[in-house]
């Protein structure tokens, strides 16, 4: 997560069942969010083990696909409300219900607004489709069936894109509090060649399968990435080191975020890093050709712009994308005019929409590694990606790519650098070698909707169970005799005085009294 952390501490592979706080310690941000993470955790892994890998409530299941084409200019979907769960993580396609105003003096029986029955393809709320994109148009079912299916992850949600996350009352000079994370759905279509599929009529079954694998291979990513920090060559010569043996030199703690810009194979794969966990951002209030006008500036050197740093200008529709835009460097500050000068003009389309909620994010790679004397030349703002060597980042933090790795973009590696220990923290084995990690995130959920056969219909995919609570069931007559029996023994046996003996002839484990 974009987010102003300390570090992450959750590892599930430890079992802790909750974070215990201590009188008269120090509160962290880290204990606060692993206790969060723990509960997540238990949630979702006790949903997904009772649900299955997908699946929705039977009266109330949501993500209902209708195809809608035909005599229609633009092929569209019609995306039904509900809740339906995808490795026990709850999607919601309800639609908000819109507020009703106060009516004008004028009129005073103002009409409530309807709220629509559905979300279509094209408005779903995280999917940001454009129809002039030839890509994100829906393809065709008159020469093929297509698939459509849901994919879920998590963002992050800071001020910078929902101004409602900051307390006002806090005055302006002072930073924003807690960030959000985000549940975000999109309803997205597959063809049947993309999964494997040769027949033109499958079956459920086999496009349940066949989207299992597809899902698996690309839920588990193959990149993998190690850190280290390693004492520098002139160590030695440089009179501020912390201290004479240290190896991680930074002057502060910091929380190095190691992201994929461009994914893809490794001679197409670019990355970009953060010393402070990729958390810089300036909201931007206009773009001016390469002038961009921010809404206000950092609240101290550390979480500033400088000229020389590299950027990239975004805003809500392409951060849930997850488009790489090119980076741009800072060439001028106007820091009374609170702007600043790009060293090109932001992609069209990016940023000139107030809602939704353009931003600059720094990032403070400046050039590619030295590697034989020479500086490695950035690709579209961002560093390439070398595989199998050690690539130095700053102050002694280096990391590597293992071999044979696809990237993709968002895909990132959170590394904490601590100026007590000259290290960073990092798993390592017994002979104190970094081991290679998968991504920390982003983690890509799948479950299949629909299998589309345009106007024949669309044959329903999505699996549902039903409530575990059942009425409880009446006893038979037998059962209520024997509950009966049991009771009177039980009450004879406390009225029978202490030592006295069973009656003649009774028989001695008969408790019930001569009267009876």
């Amino acid at each position: 997560m974009h987010a102003d952390l300390s570090r992450l501490t959750f590892r599930p592979e430890r079992h802790y069942a909750a974070v215990v706080a201590q009188q008269g310690r120090v509160q962290l941000d880290a204990d606060t969010n692993e206790q969060t993470a723990i509960q997540l955790h238990h949630t979702r892994t006790l949903a997904a083990d009772l649900i299955g890998p997908h699946g929705g409530p039977r009266d109330a299941a949501g993500f209902r696909i209708d195809y809608v084409g035909g005599r229609h200019d633009l092929d569209t979907l019609h995306i039904h409300g509900g809740r339906y769960y995808v490795d026990g993580i709850l999607c919601d396609a309800d639609r908000p219900a819109p507020g009703v105003p106060v009516p004008d003096e004028d009129d005073q029986e103002a009409a409530t607004p309807e709220t629509p029955a559905h979300w279509t393809y094209w408005d779903q709320p995280d999917a940001f489709l454009d129809p002039e994109r030839p890509g994100d148009r829906l393809p065709s079912p008159a020469s093929a069936p297509f698939v459509v299916y849901l994919q879920v992850w998590e963002r992050t949600v800071t001020a910078a894109e929902d101004p409602a996350l900051r307390e006002v009352a806090l005055g302006a000079a002072m930073p924003d509090t807690a960030a959000r994370l985000k549940v975000v759905w999109q309803v997205l279509p597959l063809s049947l060649g993309a999964l494997e599929i040769e027949e033109s009529e499958p079956s459920r079954e086999t496009v349940r399968d066949a989207f299992a694998r597809w899902a698996r291979r690309r839920s588990v990513p193959s990149a993998r990435l190690a850190a280290r920090a390693e004492r520098p060559g002139h160590a030695d010569e440089d009179p501020c080191l912390v201290k004479p043996d240290a190896r991680y030199r930074g002057a502060e703690n910091q929380l190095y975020r190691v992201e994929v810009h461009a994914g893809g194979e490794a001679e197409d794969a670019t990355f970009k890093w953060s010393r402070e966990n990729g958390s810089v951002v300036l909201p931007v209030d206009e773009i001016d050709g390469t002038w961009v006008h921010l809404a206000g500036l950092g609240h101290d050197g550390r979480l500033d712009l400088d000229v020389g740093d590299h950027v990239e200008l975004t805003d809500t529709a392409h951060t849930s994308r997850l488009d790489a835009l090119p980076l741009l460097r800072v060439e001028e500050l106007d820091l009374p005019g609170r702007r600043v000068r790009l060293s090109a003009e932001p992609a069209p389309g990016v940023g000139r929409l107030p809602h939704l909620h353009p931003f600059l994010r720094r990032w403070d790679h400046h050039a590619g590694p030295r590697r034989k004397g020479r500086t490695t030349a950035l690709r579209g703002g961002a560093v390439p990606v070398t595989e199998g060597e050690w690539l130095p980042l700053e102050d002694g933090v280096e990391v590597y790519f293992a071999t044979g790795g696809t990237y993709r973009s968002g895909d990132h590696w959170i590394i904490p650098a601590r100026t007590a220990t000259g290290g960073v923290e990092w798993p390592t084995d017994t002979a104190r070698r970094p081991l290679l990690r998968a991504p920390a995130g982003i983690t890509r959920h799948y479950a299949p909707l629909a299998l589309v056969k345009g106007e024949h219909g669309a044959v329903d995919l999505r699996l549902a169970f039903a409530p575990l609570a059942t009425g409880v069931p009446a006893a038979d007559e037998a059962a209520l005799a024997a509950e009966e029996q049991a009771r009177r023994e039980e009450q004879a046996a406390e009225a029978q005085p202490a030592g006295t003996p069973p009656q003649p002839g009774a028989d001695p484990r008969d408790t019930t009294r001569g009267d009876q």
